[in-house]
């Protein structure tokens, strides 16, 4: 879909995505939906994990999935019973890649958002490709009307991308020119009372090859009009990017710390992906990619560093994620049963 070709193979990945929803081998829904937990037996078995002994770390309301971690449950059982799963499991929000079912048939967006709606999830976000060189694909670039019509059936909130600006290059003026189509389209998502926004990867995090003391993301934030272009961290990728553009290319350091992005700025940010990883810095990544409570990256640190924030609490909504789980509804289960554990140090 893109003429770009990532040198990191999580983008290709991710832009390859934008369908959602592809065809996975699964158990029978009876096994699959006797073997949930509810949340609070979940929650249990997840004490190990808990940090602190303050209020919960985790805000009301405020805990959602990305369903393409789900996308093989999607495919064989339907939205319906993904659904049911996620509301015993204790999820507020579901962000959708996709608003089809693969091969348990046709729904359409008015009967999706009942759907979630009566399983007590709210339709947040989604995710959409940025561009095509196909006129009718359905894209931001090339269907912008489209997309923004069904995000507004759908009731969302947010609507974004999580293809790279990479567009035109990497360069910074490649950068600017994306800047400019993420202006146009966050000014006409606002124009339907919504925010676009956009969700990085590591690649993001590098150097412009014009500019090697520039990095990329500096680009896009101080390209982009901040009332009108919102960012969805992924967490994950974000700490992947630290470990791979700590260092300029001629080998100088140039450390950040991701929360410090969104400490400096959080207004920008409504949206987070809440994936983990486990340290391995002998892999290209640093981290290999585990369910959510298994992993390395401190989530009581990163979740109570945002929402401490003055009026910050409840200006968040935290999706978790895994991209290729062993078993995405334990993983699911998983994931909320650790993040709603979490407490803040008194």
């Amino acid at each position: 879909m893109s003429r770009f070709s990532p040198p990191d193979p999580e983008l290709g990945h991710r832009i390859s995505r934008r369908g959602m929803l592809g065809v996975a081998a699964g158990a029978t829904a009876a096994a699959l939906l006797g073997a949930a937990a509810t949340p609070a037996t979940a929650a249990t078995g997840a004490a190990s994990a808990t940090h602190g002994r303050g209020r919960p770390v985790l805000p009301p309301g405020r805990l959602g999935i990305q369903l393409y971690s789900l996308r093989d449950k999607v495919s064989t059982l339907g939205f319906g019973p993904v659904f049911a799963e996620l509301e015993r499991y204790g999820y507020d929000e579901v962000e959708f890649a996709g608003y089809t079912q693969g091969s348990a048939g046709p729904i359409t967006l008015a009967q999706l958002k009942r759907l979630a709606r009566s399983h007590g999830l709210n339709p947040i976000g989604s995710h959409v490709g940025y561009y095509s060189s196909d006129p009718n694909a359905y894209t931001f670039a090339t269907n912008l009307t489209k997309v923004l019509d069904d995000a507004e059936a759908l009731g969302l909130k947010h609507v974004g991308t999580a293809s790279g600006p990479f567009r035109y290059g990497s360069t910074v003026d490649a950068w600017k020119r994306a800047a400019e189509d993420f202006n146009t389209y966050g000014a006409a998502a606002r124009a339907r009372g919504m925010k676009f926004y956009q969700h990085n990867h590591s690649e993001e995090f590098s150097f412009a090859t014009d500019k090697p003391d520039v990095r990329l993301y500096d680009v896009l934030l101080a390209e982009t009009d901040p009332d009108l272009v919102y960012l969805e961290m992924d967490i994950y990728w974000a700490y992947v990017g630290q470990f791979r553009f700590s260092k300029r290319p001629d080998g100088t350091p140039a450390p950040f710390e991701p929360l410090e992005y969104v400490q400096r700025d959080p207004d920008r940010y409504p949206l987070f992906h809440v994936k983990d990883g486990v340290s391995d810095p002998s892999t290209q990544h640093g981290y290999r990619m585990t369910d959510v409570g298994d992993g390395d990256i401190d989530y009581q640190r990163f979740i109570s560093g945002v929402t401490r924030l003055r009026g910050q609490r409840l200006a968040h909504h935290w999706q978790a994620e895994h991209d290729n789980p062993v078993e995405s509804f334990a993983f699911a289960r998983k994931s909320s049963a650790h993040l709603h554990a979490l407490r803040e140090d008194c």
